[in-house]
């Protein structure tokens, strides 16, 4: 049954554990009373950081599960895919912050797939290695599999690209260092991935990699740790392609090191290397993978011995393909001192003269295709997913919060997190206005550009917005050109 008053979602909240008695004195007092909306009880709950949008969406429906796995306190989603949902939560006893990983409940009375998904888990959880995502837990509570993990603050390799285009050759080269690293330490105990792919790689905003996702991995049960146990070997439709091709079956090995190539690929030539698409038709063509172009004719920036390693990746005679990942991991090493080093790059075609080498910011930023940093702030699941995809689809990277007292809180550190502020009123309303107009009123602010996102009837926030030069209003609908040159003419003031 929903709940109809304020006071019926503060006992559902507080019999469902999301909160405690003493969490509401401070709501209360500020509401004046018991007596508030149930629409205005919400919208305190969420400014005083007491639920998040998923947690109050799902209570005023009713709903009495999905708020804990395990150990795990659900905060909000985070990503989605066709078998599972990702959560951002938090670890109940440590306070620490945790991603779980969520069987759809379609799959819940499917025992292969409920199979896949605990062999995921339990192959995971034996895997404990800096560029590997660790896994902590594995379980089933009211007839739904889940998996808890080390949450990584980044974003997927195929994200990363996707916004910021290829990325320069002595980051590329360390990623593809990185990952190498996890994937020899995974296959020197007899697992392979499977399923190696640009979205299964984490980067962190520190610049780490992070192989995710061995849920369709193999077992060598007689080369490998013994721990692991002997599993099968199921393999995706990509991995079964190439291996027919190349006449050879269950060549895990050597097919994770072609998969880590077009990775490599990805990352330097800011293309993929496989054509991507989800019908299965075409990604079992054999001619998706003899029609691959050459990684020198899309990015002949590429330096040769870079060009050399990974070209030999995506050898399709596994025979002449590198045979394994520490043979790959040998020949990145010198290369990632090389180019860290600031040792101009060589020529890609024979005779050619060496360009300098060039590491200042602009230049990194100028091959990254990056247009910066947002924050911003939206309550709401779903209006936060519409405005993050949005910005990222205009190519800027999106830090997303909830509190614009908390977003300008963050403002007041060195360096500051982000480019621009940019504050939603469409849920926030007043308190919107207040954290955008402290912009211009604040000293402390005036360096920091702002936009304040105004919706349907919103017209009294608009006349009181504080605007100026690097301070202004926008009245949904936007458009992305739109936006996307008002938040750059801002951002050249």
């Amino acid at each position: 049954m929903k709940p109809a008053t304020a006071e019926e979602l503060a006992s559902r909240a507080e019999e469902l554990q999301l909160l405690a008695p003493g969490d509401l004195h401070a709501v209360w007092a500020e509401l004046e009373g018991r007596q508030a909306s149930i629409e205005a009880f919400g919208s305190a709950l969420l400014r005083h950081e007491l639920l998040t949008s998923y947690q109050l969406e799902r209570l005023l429906r009713g709903d009495r599960q999905g708020f804990f796995y395990g150990s795990a306190k659900i905060l909000y989603q985070v990503g989605a895919g066709s078998f599972a949902r990702v959560y951002r939560a938090k670890h109940v006893e440590t306070g620490g912050t945790i991603a779980v990983k969520v069987l759809r409940s379609r799959y819940s009375a499917d025992a292969e797939k409920c199979k896949a998904f605990r062999r995921e888990g339990e192959m995971g959880r034996l895997l404990r290695h800096p560029n590997i995502v660790a896994i902590e837990d594995v379980g089933q509570q009211n007839n739904t599999s889940y998996i808890t993990m080390e949450f990584v603050e980044g974003q997927t390799l195929r994200e990363l690209v996707r916004i910021r285009g290829a990325v320069d050759v002595p980051r590329a080269v360390d990623l593809l260092a990185q990952m190498l690293s996890g994937l020899e330490y995974a296959h020197r105990r007899g697992l392979t991935h499977r399923d190696l792919k640009a979205s299964n790689v984490i980067v962190s905003a520190l610049g780490q990699a992070k192989i995710v996702d061995f849920g369709l991995a193999g077992v060598d049960a007689e080369s490998g740790d013994k721990s692991l146990g002997k599993m099968e070997q199921p393999r995706t439709i990509d991995y079964a392609t190439l291996e027919n091709l190349a006449g050879m079956r269950n060549d895990s090995q050597r097919s994770d090191v072609f998969f880590l190539g077009t990775i490599a690929y990805l990352a330097l030539a800011g293309k993929p290397a496989l054509k991507e698409t989800r019908d299965r038709a075409e990604r079992s063509d054999p001619r998706r993978y003899t029609s691959i172009v050459s990684l020198h004719d899309v990015a002949p920036q590429v330096p040769r011995d870079v060009l050399d390693v990974v070209n030999r990746m995506l050898v399709l005679d596994p025979m002449e393909r590198w045979q394994t990942a520490a043979d790959v991991q040998r020949a990145v090493e010198p290369l990632v001192e090389k180019y860290r080093s600031g040792v101009a790059p060589a020529s890609t075609k024979p005779g050619e003269a060496s360009a300098p080498a060039v590491s200042t910011p602009a230049r990194v930023a100028a091959k990254s295709g990056g247009r910066g940093t947002l924050m911003v702030v939206e309550v709401g699941e779903k209006p936060q997913e519409a405005l993050r995809t949005l910005f990222t689809g205009l190519g800027y990277r999106v830090l997303m919060t909830e509190n614009p007292e908390r977003a300008l809180g963050r403002f007041s550190a060195t360096p500051a997190p982000a480019d621009c502020l940019i504050v939603s009123a469409q849920a926030l309303g007043e308190a919107a206005l207040h954290a955008f107009n402290k912009l211009t009123t604040d000293p402390f602010f005036a360096p920091v550009p702002g936009v304040l996102l105004l919706h349907a009837g919103q017209r009294e926030l608009a006349a009181q917005a504080r605007v100026d030069e690097r301070r202004k209003t926008l009245e949904a609908p936007v458009k992305g050109p739109e936006v996307a040159a008002l938040i750059d003419s801002i951002l050249k003031k």
